[in-house]
């Protein structure tokens, strides 16, 4: 199994409320199936309140059996009723506190660690917001991931986090999730030339923007200290460089650094502007290894996969993390949130260029899916779009 089961929203309350009854009602433990609709159906600790009939809870209990999430067993009493229990407890061996998170997320949506704290009380004793914030962290980092942090609600300080079960309805208000795959609705050789067309016409407006970026952000400066760290001495790429910002910045604190870039325009501004810094013209999608090492040491992509589809960004997330030695470090930088499309007169330039804002909870699910663990995960909120930070390292 390569991701959790995909659930229905019915299919969800469904087995939510089974892991739920059996903690606070275990005596009443297997639910009839009238029992079970009562706690479906029931007004406190459910969002979206529902008014599910016996056949949409035989249908959703046929398929969690299907999927060997339940059982449909008799009661041991006199009369022949059958019962209903669940089974992903011991299939996926969750722990107490993990199953009492993972509960609640399914009764209830996504929620912020400090929420989870207080409505999980009747399940597993929590001490604080961050034993809860430990164990969406472990439940993230399975080698099937059951949870993912989603960002944060605007205008509100906590990260919230999702099950990873299937769709969630959308809460009121919510705009539907944009579709990032239709940067690619004429063709991956035409998004390539509008990006290749993009940056060959903003090189220098794009180096008299950028320049000193980073010394606007110093979150950005300190995870950049931490690839040189981490990297050790081992070679480092820097994957999409640009006009090699990123690049001259890991020069500069002790990184043995490549820049590479598709934009010939690009990289003779770079080599231009820091003559120190190596680059090379190169396509991060047909990288290769290093010639003198086994594997980079670490590769920066910052900012680079907004071009990207996600179903390309986590192929390339993929590739890229291959290329890494032993202990080697990705670590991506990319907006985030919900938008797609191409923008028009983007430093002056006329023609169209693919944008994408990444959704965390995707970009994190293909770190993983890479075979990465995550070492340091940052959404920051900013006020005309928010960044996702990742730092992976290779086991």
């Amino acid at each position: 199994m390569t991701q959790a089961p995909h659930l229905s929203p019915e299919e969800q309350r469904v087995l939510g409320c089974l892991m739920e009854k059996e903690v606070t009602v275990p005596n009443s433990y297997p639910l009839s199936l009238n029992a079970l609709r009562t706690a479906c159906n029931q007004t406190s600790s459910r969002e979206p309140v529902v008014d599910y009939d016996e056949r949409t809870i035989q249908d959703a209990v046929r398929s969690l059996k299907d999927k060997q999430l339940a059982l449909v067993t008799w009661s041991d009493s006199g009369r022949r009723t059958l019962k209903y229990r669940q089974t992903i407890i011991p299939i996926m061996a969750l722990d107490d506190d993990e199953r009492a998170v993972l509960t609640v997320l399914l009764l209830r949506g996504p929620q912020a660690a400090g929420e989870l704290k207080t409505r999980t009380d009747r399940l597993f004793a929590f001490k604080d917001r961050d034993d809860v914030e430990a164990v969406l962290r472990r439940l993230a980092a399975r080698e099937v991931p059951l949870v993912a942090e989603i960002g944060r609600r605007p205008g509100q300080q906590d990260v919230r986090w999702a099950h990873l079960f299937g769709d969630l309805p959308l809460p009121v208000g919510q705009a539907p999730e944009p579709d990032r795959e239709q940067i690619l609705v004429d063709g991956v050789d035409e998004r390539d030339a509008q990006v290749l067309a993009t940056y060959d016409a903003v090189a220098a407006a794009y180096h008299e923007t950028f320049a000193y970026r980073l010394d606007e952000r110093p979150l950005e400066r300190w995870l950049l200290d931490r690839v040189v760290e981490l990297a050790d001495d081992r070679p480092v790429a820097d994957v999409g460089t640009g006009t090699g910002v990123v690049a001259a910045y890991l020069a500069r604190h002790g990184a043995d650094v490549t820049g590479f870039d598709f934009s010939r325009t690009m990289i003779d501004v770079a080599t231009l502007m820091h003559p120190e810094v190596t680059f090379e013209l190169g396509d991060l999608r047909r990288m290769m290894r290093p010639p003198a090492a086994r594997g980079w040491g670490a590769i920066t992509a910052w900012y680079t996969l907004v071009h990207y589809s996600p179903q390309e960004m986590a192929a390339q997330i993929g590739y890229l993390a291959n290329l890494l030695d032993d202990e080697g470090i990705l670590a991506l930088a990319t907006d985030a949130g919900a938008a797609a499309g191409p923008q028009h007169g983007w430093l002056g330039h006329d023609g169209p260029t693919p944008w994408v804002a990444h959704s965390p909870a995707q970009v994190r699910q293909a770190v993983t899916a890479a075979g990465l663990v995550e070492v340091e995960t940052y959404v920051e909120i900013g006020d005309d779009k928010d960044r996702l930070y990742i730092l992976a390292q290779r086991p």
